[in-house]
């Protein structure tokens, strides 16, 4: 949490996705319809993530992106606990199961993601690990209860949902657990894309567009993919691809073997997801999307280890090997290079945002987003932001020496020009190339209220 609020205090935060979640969550919790101004559709459009319903009764307390943090780094910290009693519960020693848990909490993916903004669907991944804990120890209650959170963070999980309902099934033996998730996973799966998506957004699952060559729905790309697998077959066999999986795998290599990868079964769709797309975010440790992958790599090495396999079974051999993996592929070092990229600005942006007093519609850097949500009307300066009707803001808020993601010179140098010659508008504060616009009647209620 240390670590994302101060990324977050350095304006390395993004409008995709913390202000995005965060102006969701705090409209939620002012009951008013949250709708994500800056995309354009209620938030259930994008994922169909309703536990934000229940994270905004934080935002109830208090208002404040924090609690996103908060509830980002708990989950994944949380995660160690199931990691430890599903390798006790496999036969390892009290020794390798504490290892196994450090193990978890070293693997990058986990930093991270932590660091990164906040997605719903870190909470999912305890809960997965919890899925298998409880239907290994025949837990009906628990495991529905986890099924069900999970499903809550995120629609592209109903199907690691689906795929480890079949690995319990088939694999585990566990005909009621297996059933449930199967049926759970493929139901949600076509609820939340066929029903509730497109009700919100009309052109329906954002993220189509990435496998456009397979078809321009859900059903018609799934269709392909079982009917058709010619079609993935050579996007597979790339070199990104080989080295997405050897950044996913190197870090626990040394406890994984050919004989106990039957866990792997839960990661399929998530493997297949991020493998035939080319979209590179899909295929790093930075970002959420490797994500489902974890808890059955995790159970994977388990499996090695209870079988009494693998390059490493002492507890010292396992933490070395994940420590490396960690400070080789951990994104520490962001907070002294490219974090620190706009902090010839950072003050004076932090002092034009001071001065920005009411709720009403702002037009910002992405950036700065994240800073500015508890509103309805947030609006980002990027390309085609130039001839947007200025009217609904309240506040126009740019960088000139970094425009922000999206963005460019000449879209600020634009609005600049504009602004400059709109009456409507007062330059109000201007220090290191930030500008901070405010409309005259802002300007000067506020004065006449001192």
């Amino acid at each position: 949490m240390i670590c994302s609020s101060l990324r977050h205090a350095l304006f390395q935060s993004t409008a995709f996705d913390l202000g995005y979640f965060d102006q969701a969550t705090y409209l939620i919790s002012q009951g008013q319809t949250p709708i994500v101004s800056f995309w354009g559709y209620h938030f259930m459009g994008g994922h169909a993530d309703w536990i934000l319903y229940g994270l905004a009764l934080l935002y109830k307390i208090h208002p404040d992106v924090h609690w996103l943090f908060a509830v980002q780094a708990i989950a994944l910290a949380v995660g160690a606990l199931p990691t430890f009693y599903l390798a006790r519960q496999a036969g390892l020693k009290e020794s390798q199961a504490t290892a196994m848990a450090i193990v978890y909490l070293l693997y990058p993916l986990i930093f991270n993601l932590n660091l990164f903004d906040f997605h719903a669907e870190v909470i999912a991944l305890p809960a997965f690990l919890g899925a298998v804990l409880a239907a290994r120890l025949n837990r009906k209650i628990w495991f529905c209860g986890a099924i069900v959170l999970i499903l809550a963070c995120r629609d592209a999980l109903s199907l690691t949902v689906a795929a480890m309902g079949f690995w319990l099934l088939v694999f585990e033996k566990k005909r009621w657990f297996g059933g449930m998730a199967l049926a759970a996973g493929i139901a949600w799966f076509l609820i939340a894309t066929q029903v509730i998506i497109p009700s919100f957004r009309p052109n329906g699952v954002e993220a189509v567009g990435r496998y456009a060559f397979l078809g321009d729905s859900v059903l018609e790309i799934a269709k392909n993919l079982l009917l058709k697998p010619g079609l993935v077959l050579g996007r597979i066999f790339t070199l990104p691809n080989l080295e997405y999986l050897a950044l996913l795998f190197s870090p626990l290599i040394w406890g994984l073997s050919a004989q106990h990868l039957i866990p792997l079964v839960g990661a399929v769709p998530t493997l297949i997801i991020n493998l035939i797309t080319d979209y590179q975010l899909q295929k790093d440790l930075i970002h959420q999307y490797s994500l489902p992958a974890l808890p059955f790599l995790l159970l994977a090495v388990i499996s090695t280890l209870a079988a009494g396999k693998g390059w490493f079974r002492h507890p010292r051999s396992m933490i070395i090997w994940s420590l490396v993996a960690f400070l080789a592929l951990a994104k520490f070092g962001y907070f002294w290079s490219r974090y620190l990229e706009s902090i010839d600005t950072w003050q004076a942006t932090r002092e034009a945002i001071a001065q920005i007093q009411t709720k009403g519609g702002v037009l910002v850097p992405a950036q700065v987003a994240p800073h500015l949500t508890h509103r309805p009307v947030v609006k980002l300066v990027t390309v085609g932001a130039e001839t947007t009707e200025l009217g609904e803001f309240d506040y126009v808020l740019l960088n000139q020496r970094h425009p922000g993601w999206g963005s460019s010179p000449e879209v600020v140098n634009q609005l600049l020009e504009r602004l400059q010659n709109t009456p409507k508008f007062q330059l109000s504060y201007q220090q290191d190339e930030v500008y901070l616009f405010t409309q005259r009647l802002i300007r000067n209620s506020g004065n006449e209220s001192r």
